[in-house]
């Protein structure tokens, strides 16, 4: 009997590997699928409108926001991002994973509009294995990185808000506990339709 599907949020301080281990979730749990989101911003050469993300204009975001059609959603760098209800709920009805790479500020909102989801707090072995990691990916100034560090003890306050808590050691490692939660979750009783003769025939 396969349970009913749900929403799992992945949050994690900037530098944890929240994305690697996202994209690994992905691959080895077949019922995963990632989260499409929707975008005012303009598509990039190669994108595909409904796989990258839905591109949808101003009006039409402020239209979704107003009707609750999203479930979160945030402005970066002027665009609007949001995690559109009709995506999770159909992933949820066909039995799958919704798996949402998203950061704490996204996740508080998913909490309010879709209780049920499973929420996973990924954090860093420490805070020097952090910096360490950011660092080494060289890809921002000294003061991108002062910035970010001094989030984190705002954002490691806000795990004592999720179901789950996952240290990334090693990805290996937190990969195979995000796939045990989901084998835990799968297993809960609500998620799964116990009416009539629900028993395997043998």
């Amino acid at each position: 009997m396969q349970s009913r599907g749900f929403a799992l949020v992945i949050s994690a301080p900037s530098g944890t590997g929240k994305s690697t281990i996202t994209k690994a979730v992905l691959e080895a749990e077949s019922r995963c699928v990632q989260s499409v989101s929707a975008t005012t911003r303009k598509p990039r050469a190669g994108e595909v409108d409904g796989k990258d993300y839905f591109f949808v204009s101003v009006d039409e975001f402020e239209r979704k926001k107003r009707d609750g059609e999203l479930i979160e959603w945030a402005e970066f760098a002027g665009n609007f991002y949001g995690t559109p209800r009709a995506f999770i709920e159909k992933a949820k009805a066909h039995g799958d994973i919704a798996v949402l790479d998203i950061d704490i500020q996204g996740a508080a909102q998913i909490r309010r509009t879709m209780p049920d989801a499973v929420t996973i707090f990924v954090a860093p072995p420490s805070l020097a294995a952090l910096e360490q990691r950011l660092r080494a990916r060289k890809t921002e100034t000294e003061e991108a990185i002062a910035r970010r560090l001094a989030r984190v003890p705002s954002e490691l306050a806000a795990a004592k808000y999720y179901d789950y808590l996952v240290w990334n050691d090693r990805v290996e490692n937190a990969v195979q506990a995000i796939l045990e939660v989901i084998r835990v979750e799968s297993l809960r009783i609500s998620r799964m339709d116990l009416e009539g003769d629900w028993l395997p025939k043998v």
